[in-house]
């Protein structure tokens, strides 16, 4: 990788040896230290160069690829003459678009480095490099992906033998798990390697900051560790002073990136999640506000544990497949409560891996949700596990999140799915069907189970699947919850913030709960309020 990027912009001449100047092309790429020499479409053309670095050029995988894509083009037209009753013509079909249509554009980044080099015309004569017949290799690719996983979290400042202990038994599996679940997000299942197209695709949709941890990492070698500006050189004219042993300031303690792990939230999930969620906003800013099993699974519990946060915060449910056959009372309600299973499920029972983990990145504060949703376009939904994937917000409706109690339908919580109006006969809402928005994550007003809907036409309030193992693919998973938490962004000022509200609320119930009018008798008191009709003589709440 680093060894043709060292050739920059002669990819001829790759694998280059990494003198001192090919490693300057190498830390000023992998920094992004380019913004002076391409002004526009600069990280498209970044994101093109790191593809180029990964990739190997075979003609035998090329052409097996190439014949997969005959096949596909030409089942399409015979899937086209045989619903041509309900498709319409075939002119009307979307255009997938062409693999090399990119490399038909001027590569600003290499032909600015190629004029200040005077070498134009043996860039057009030879040095052109085509991503249309190359791929990455998974196995190199996937280690690749656990490295951009050890290092997501690390600062400029931080030396990298830090990281060392880190790297137990434990922690290489689920580096190497992690690894595999975003790997498979790129098809690695059906394909021998990664193409420039799907790479492109799901890198800009699903994995826009995977790359990230690159920059501080090879920012180290920019800089000596003894690097001092304020440090004078000692000339021969200059006095000698006495030496004194120099006493080092007190390091100050570095905050941990998490402090406590939940059942879901570890560091290789966190390092998952900044993937695709800026990292200035999830290490040491997140807070736990709400598990599950630790605070017990209910509306009420999960209310008074999040609603006090005035930051973003970042919902995690995971669980297992509910069996098609309801196996118990609540199961049974499950399904009457949703329509016929018409959708298959996300994974097949054959799979290795049958844990489910889904969650949402919900900007708003939460509130109880009466008329409509709350939410805006920067909500996400998203998956972790056993694909990794990301479904943003769509303009199209604006049915983000909500939160409702037993009394309203559908009772319980979730995102992707309109709230119906409530009107006189809504006291029989336990008869109506639930029906879940086109792509949206709803769980029970129990906690117990969550149906996660999957339509690849869209219209909802959350855009369909953008993988391309995943185009025109429907699926509903309903499963039985294991752990759910919610964790908060925003750091100790926010949480300070939501203590101070708790100790409020505190106070105010406190106050209500005492009865006190000045006479120094209760019994008084109490009569004074009856009387008033505050209360009933049966000490029960009235009206004023």
């Amino acid at each position: 990788m680093a060894s043709y990027l060292g050739a920059f912009p002669l990819p001829s001449q790759a694998p280059a040896i990494l003198t001192h100047d090919a490693l300057l092309k190498v830390v000023t790429i992998f920094t992004e230290r380019y913004g002076a020499v391409v002004k526009k479409r600069g990280k498209e053309i970044w994101l093109r160069e790191i593809y180029r670095s990964l990739a190997i050029y075979d003609k035998g995988i090329s052409a097996s690829l190439d014949d997969e894509e005959k096949a596909k083009a030409e089942a399409k037209p015979r899937r086209l003459e045989e619903g041509s009753n309900n498709l319409g013509f075939a002119i009307d079909a979307p255009d997938e678009g062409e693999e090399g249509e990119d490399e038909d554009e001027d590569d600003e980044l290499v032909l600015a480095a190629l004029d200040s080099m005077d070498a134009i015309d043996a860039f057009r004569h030879g040095e052109q490099s085509h991503v249309r017949h190359s791929i990455i290799p998974t196995d190199n690719f996937l280690k690749l992906v656990e490295l951009l996983l050890l290092i997501a979290p690390i600062d400029p400042q931080q030396s990298i033998s830090s990281l060392a202990p880190e790297l137990s038994d434990p922690r290489i599996a689920e580096l190497r798990q992690a690894a595999h679940v975003i790997l498979s997000s790129f098809g690695s299942d059906d394909h021998p390697g990664v193409t420039y197209r799907t790479f492109n695709t799901v890198v800009s949709s699903c994995l826009p900051y995977i790359f990230n941890g690159l920059n501080p990492l090879f920012e180290h070698f920019l800089f000596a560790k003894d690097f001092n500006l304020a440090k004078r050189k000692s000339g021969l004219a200059s006095p000698t002073q006495e030496t004194k042993p120099v006493i080092p300031p007190l390091k100050a303690e570095i905050e941990p990136v998490l402090r406590q792990p939940g059942d879901i939230l570890n560091l290789t999930i966190l390092s998952q999640l900044s993937f695709f969620i800026k990292g200035s906003n999830l290490f040491r800013r997140l807070r736990p506000l709400y598990n599950g099993n630790t605070h017990g699974f209910s509306m009420g519990s999960f209310e008074k544990q999040v609603f006090n946060w005035r930051a973003p915060t970042i919902l995690l449910v995971k669980g297992r497949l509910v069996p098609s056959d309801p196996a118990s009372t609540r199961q049974r309600a499950l399904h009457d409560m949703l329509p016929p299973k018409r959708l298959p499920d996300s994974i097949d029972a054959s799979s290795p891996s049958q844990t489910l983990i889904y969650g949402a990145y919900i900007s708003s504060q939460w509130k109880h949700t009466g008329k409509s949703c709350f939410g805006d376009a920067s909500t996400r939904l998203f998956q972790l596990s056993p694909t990794h994937d990301v479904f943003t917000a769509s303009t199209y409706s604006s049915d983000y999140t909500y939160f409702s109690k037993s009394l309203t339908h559908p009772a319980g919580l979730g995102l992707g799915t309109p709230i119906p109006a409530q009107t006189a006969s809504s006291n029989h809402y336990s008869h109506v069907l639930f029906r879940p928005g086109a792509v949206s994550l709803h769980l029970d007003d129990a906690l117990e189970f969550a149906i996660f809907t999957h339509q690849s036409d869209g219209g909802g309030s959350f855009h369909p699947s953008k993988l391309p193992c995943r185009k025109g693919r429907d699926w509903q998973d309903r499963f039985e919850i294991e752990s759910l938490e919610v964790w908060g962004c925003g750091g100790d000022e926010v949480a300070e913030a939501q203590r101070r509200e708790w100790a409020w609320q505190e106070r105010e119930a406190e106050a209500r709960r005492r009865i006190n009018l000045g006479t120094g008798d209760q019994e008084l008191d109490r009569e004074l309020l009856r009387m008033a009709g505050i209360i009933s003589g049966e000490r029960s709440g009235g009206s004023m």
